[in-house]
Parts: structure tokens; C-alpha cells; sequence
């Protein structure tokens, strides 16, 4: 039986698709705050909020490639919801997501990026992380957050 070409393309690009999914940095990160919120609440986890500039920030980049890209930061971060907050240049984000990326940063008085925020569900800090020390590694920035 012989598939017309359309539906070849159509497979080879679903698949390409799903193995970029499977396969992406930071694969997991919700961009959704306020289910984040409700889904913390329903699990009884708390929340990792990662303010970064994915496009332009250099320390951003390398924290998602040395720790967030890890099998010890997945392990770690089973125990929480994973948001990424992203405030890029060079990419247009959706109009909802750039509104709430820009409360966000002025409810938790991001100054730097990267930052880091564990919050409890109903959006309360309890603890932070500004910056990235290169080549630190998932072991040492993860011990920021070991105690909560």
C-alpha cells in the first residue's frame, strides 16, 4: 500500500515535533502562573518560578543548560511546578503571558536575572536565588533551595 507523500511530511513532522519535545531544555515548565498555582495547591507541591531572559541572558543560558537540562535537577524538581517566566528580545511572547510575566516581576521585584523563586501555592516567597555562578553545576545551586 503506497501513503500519498502529504501524509509521509505530515508523520516525519509529527515526530520531529514530538522528539523536540521530549528532548528541549527546560521540557516540564508550565508559562502559566495560575495553574501553576492550582495544580501546586491540588499536589501539595510548591512552585519554581525561573525568571529568565532565554534569548539574550547569558547566566540564563547557562543555568538551563548546566542545571535545569539534568537528570539531578528532573529528581529534584518531581517535588515541585516548574514555571518559566520568560522576558525575551528578540521574540514576540503572547500578549496574556507578556502581561503576566510583567506583574509578576513587579510582584516579586525581580532586579536580576536569572532569579529563581520558591513559592509556596498560594504565591507567597520562601525562598530565592539571583544569579548563576558558571560551571557551579546542579549540585551547588540546587543546595540554595535543599532545605525547603
Amino acid at each position: 500500500m503506497r501513503f500519498p507523500r502529504i501524509l509521509l511530511v505530515s508523520a516525519s513532522i509529527a515526530l520531529a515535533c514530538a522528539a523536540y519535545l521530549v528532548f528541549a531544555p527546560n521540557t516540564g515548565w508550565s508559562t502559566d502562573y495560575e495553574a501553576a498555582r492550582v495544580s501546586a495547591a491540588k499536589s501539595g507541591k510548591k512552585l519554581m518560578l525561573d525568571f529568565t531572559g532565554s534569548d539574550w541572558c547569558i547566566y540564563c543560558k547557562k543555568l538551563d543548560k548546566e542545571v535545569f537540562s539534568t537528570p539531578e535537577f528532573r529528581e529534584f524538581a518531581k517535588d515541585y511546578v516548574l514555571v518559566c517566566l520568560d522576558y525575551p528580545k528578540g521574540k514576540e511572547l503572547p500578549e496574556a503571558e507578556r502581561k503576566q510575566n510583567d506583574a509578576l516581576q513587579a510582584q516579586f521585584k525581580i532586579e536580576e536575572f536569572p532569579t529563581v523563586i520558591i513559592a509556596d501555592p498560594s504565591g507567597t516567597e520562601v525562598r530565592r536565588a539571583s544569579g548563576y555562578e558558571p560551571d557551579s553545576g546542579p549540585q551547588a545551586y540546587l543546595a540554595q533551595f535543599a532545605q525547603h
